[in-house]
């Protein structure tokens, strides 16, 4: 193990877990509800691989069971899975019905985001629609009437330093269409954006642009 590169964000934990458990963990399609007690279970698998810390591991399984993917899974009556793949306990209502509060709420929360970076982009549109009213009229010189030049829209900021954080609202190319995203996570060899239909992908910092409104 001393020449293996320690992990270091949940995403590489994540695709750690995948390769070591893949009848347990998934990256893509329906994530299988996880067995209760799952975090000890992996410590005690784990406990000689020094490339991810128990820090690193809980916090990255509680990424995993927070997604959108993972909450849509735990329905009342489904069976919860061990890291072999078997079956455990099945999902009580209680159980069933946080994960759908939780789902329900990350939703929200991220419909609610939107709506007010909608309303900031509706404002802001109207402020330069106002200031450039006048300055947008006809000049008239002698019996010529002359229209100004339209003002160019200027290109999407890139992403600086600053603002490739967790959060930051942005625009990613899929295929030939741009869309609206949410960086969800960010490490070494790319972006993950989460779409408004609730998918991640990942992307590189250079496919992303500020998210603003449209012309």
């Amino acid at each position: 193990m001393d020449n293996q590169q320690k992990l270091s964000n949940s995403k590489e934990v994540i695709a750690f877990l995948v390769e070591t458990f893949p009848k347990c963990f998934s990256l893509e399609g329906d994530a299988k509800p996880l067995k209760i007690g799952i975090f000890q279970e992996l410590s005690e698998r784990l406990k000689d691989d020094e490339r991810v810390s128990k820090t690193l591991l809980r916090s990255s399984l509680r990424h995993y069971t927070n997604s959108w993917r993972y909450l849509h899974g735990v329905k009342e009556g489904a069976f919860r899975i061990d890291l072999d793949g078997n079956q455990d306990a099945a999902i009580e209502k209680e159980h069933a019905d946080h994960a759908q509060q939780q789902l329900a709420e990350s939703k929200a929360k991220v419909a609610e985001k939107r709506k007010e970076q909608q309303a900031k982009h509706v404002a802001t549109k109207k402020n330069v629609k106002d200031t450039g009213e006048n300055a947008n009229k006809v000049k008239v010189k002698g019996t010529k009437v002359v229209k100004p030049k339209p003002n160019k829209q200027a290109p999407p900021e890139k992403l600086t330093d600053s603002n490739l954080v967790e959060g930051t609202e942005v625009t990613v190319k899929i295929g030939k269409t741009l869309m609206p995203a949410t960086i969800t996570d960010v490490s070494k060899d790319g972006v993950h954006v989460q779409l408004q239909t609730g998918m991640v992908v990942k992307v590189q910092t250079d496919n992303l642009r500020l998210a603003r409104p449209k012309r």
